[in-house]
């Protein structure tokens, strides 16, 4: 479990980038971190992991403060940067100075993820392209078997197939025991992806709810389907009028996300009002 406490932070004492900001993260579920650009999200995940430090409250890795690095941590964690940095060695040798610092590492299954994504094993890592460097690391990641896997970014400098396959890989991926965290800016890449949305936004967690929690308590639909329901958000896009109202038929729809981020950082307060109250207050 990721426990983060009263957490504050900011690259200056005159601006923070978070205030008083809580979290507690599961194992079990691929947790989707939206926001806009400049909202923090890369800083938070470094907080999570003890590659920042905050000005006041407590980042915690399985009881553990994440900003001591201690190895017990560190082995069963791995991070993934939006940019990354591979060396000039071939996979073999990567491996051989890597592999081990892992001790869940599975090698067949690395191997398999380099297959399906499509990059070489034999190429020197510093010439493929981005692209093919960044579906390296995701496999070497996956591979390592670690409780915590924290991407920045990972779908920057991937092209569509390797969208669509990573979203197939990143599932399953997914046990019990472990907890992935994606952040992205692009909210349509996490699409049927992530079970749990958390949006950063105005130096907080506005929301941090399952998806089916959602489904429960929003419907996403075009105005003509709306008629004699109120709107909570509505946008006009190439597909007609976009809103979001309450769910009172108790059906389950596709949640779009994007649709909500927009709502969300939208600056009206009705739906975070709405997701973040018991569902035996709510009232339609």
């Amino acid at each position: 479990m990721i426990q983060i406490n009263s957490l504050s932070f900011g690259y200056s004492r005159q601006s923070l980038l978070f205030e008083n900001l809580h979290l507690t993260l599961y194992p079990g579920h691929i947790y989707g971190l939206l926001g806009k650009n400049g909202a923090g999200k890369s800083t938070l995940l470094k907080n999570m992991i003890g590659l920042a430090f905050p000005k006041s409250g407590t980042c915690l890795i399985n009881g553990q403060p994440a900003a001591k690095r201690l190895p017990t941590v560190l082995e069963d964690l791995y991070f993934i940067p939006e940019e990354i940095y591979v060396p000039a060695l071939t996979a073999e040798q990567f491996l051989a100075r890597t592999a081990g610092f892992y001790p869940q590492f599975k090698l067949t299954e690395f191997y398999r993820y380099l297959q399906e994504f499509d990059v070489p094993t034999n190429s020197v890592l510093d010439r493929l392209s981005f692209g093919q460097q960044k579906k390296f690391m995701i496999a070497f990641g996956l591979a390592s078997n670690t409780r915590y896997l924290i991407m920045d970014e990972p779908t920057n400098g991937l092209d569509i197939p390797s969208k669509v396959q990573f979203r197939k890989i990143m599932a399953s991926a997914l046990t019990e025991d472990r907890c992935l965290v994606i952040s992205t800016h692009q909210v349509r890449d996490l699409d049927s992806l992530i079970d749990t949305v958390l949006i950063l936004h105005n130096r907080e967690i506005v929301v941090n709810q399952e998806l089916d929690k959602i489904a429960e308590q929003l419907t996403f639909t075009t105005m003509p389907a709306t008629l004699g329901v109120e709107a909570l958000y509505a946008e006009d896009s190439v597909r007609g009028k976009q809103v979001i109202v309450p769910n009172k038929g108790g059906t389950y729809g596709k949640v779009d996300m994007e649709l909500l981020f927009n709502a969300v950082i939208s600056g009206n307060p009705k739906i975070t009002k709405l997701l973040n109250q018991p569902v035996y207050e709510q009232s339609f």
